[in-house]
């Protein structure tokens, strides 16, 4: 929503113009001294030949101008852009009213699926159908329309979770939000113990990498093990992902591990708890079958 003091200054910057079109008209449409007389050819010429006549604008032209003036001043009486506005219209109260009628119209067809968990929805194609279409209207702008993600945004249809792939686990995110931070670690590592680290993690997952690297980032590896495991397995509790499994959110090169090490990460899974508790079922029930299709 707009803020009061934006739409006051949108409002002063408007009627400023349109009075400032209105001053223009008037001012070319006046009559001027020492002009030459109404239809005739002025002192002017072009080409040698083609000369200006001092031919008034249309009345019917000038009568346009006025009318829609006098209609953008009328608009600002009626609807909010000066003040209230006559009408009593507001942003807010329109979009009250239309969540109002989707919820009336739409509660009846949500309250079939209420209370039912989110494995046995899992299983129901009508349930599946309103799943996708929440997903579609509120997920795909980070995860896409197909739900395999992007750079910092997870692939939902595998089974790798950065946070728990179970039901109630896929709900908590939905519902609450996920916060996950990769700390920057360049400034206290050093370029050198870096590098190593890099090739340790690369190596997690089975890439060669030369062993002098591999060796000295294992040793240095357990700044990275309080969060990632000793392991390097991750930590579902706070999100940090298995290093091992090969399957990067921001992208598993070189460049992009080192950068992620430097410069840490922030990633945000925002909040949808105002979908209320059956919506976020059928949306997790979906989710959920994306890495489930049996």
């Amino acid at each position: 929503m707009m803020s009061a003091l934006m739409r006051s200054i949108i409002a002063v910057i408007v009627t400023l113009n349109v009075l400032a079109c209105a001053w223009i008209i008037w001012w070319t449409a006046r009559p001027r001294p020492g002009e030459v007389a109404e239809g005739a050819v002025s002192d002017h010429v072009w080409d040698g030949d083609l000369r200006e006549r001092n031919n008034p604008l249309p009345r019917w032209w000038l009568i346009l101008f006025f009318l829609t003036i006098g209609f953008a001043f009328l608009y600002f009486l009626l609807y909010p852009s000066l003040g209230r506005g006559l009408l009593g219209w507001s942003e807010e109260r329109a979009y009250r009213e239309e969540m109002q009628s989707a919820q009336r119209r739409y509660a009846p067809i949500y309250a079939a699926f209420a209370g039912r968990s989110v494995l046995d929805l899992a299983k129901d194609p009508k349930a599946l159908a309103l799943g996708h279409s929440l997903f579609a209207n509120n997920c795909v702008n980070c995860h896409g329309s197909d739900a395999r993600g992007g750079p910092g945004f997870p692939n939902l249809t595998d089974n790798d979770w950065l946070y728990g792939g179970k039901p109630e686990d896929i709900v908590q995110s939905i519902t609450y939000g996920r916060q996950g931070i990769m700390p920057p670690l360049g400034a206290a590592l050093g370029a050198q113990v870096v590098d190593n680290e890099v090739a340790y993690v690369l190596s997690l997952s089975g890439r060669p990498e030369p062993a002098a690297q591999v060796a000295a980032g294992k040793t240095g590896f357990a700044l990275c093990g309080a969060c990632h495991g000793a392991d390097g397995k991750g930590n579902q509790q706070l999100g940090a992902p298995d290093l091992t499994a090969d399957i990067w959110l921001y992208g598993g090169s070189e460049a992009t591990i080192r950068k992620t090490i430097m410069e840490g990460r922030q990633g945000k899974m925002p909040a949808h708890q105002w979908l209320g508790e059956t919506k976020i079922r059928l949306l997790a029930a979906y989710v959920y079958s994306l890495s489930h299709p049996r």
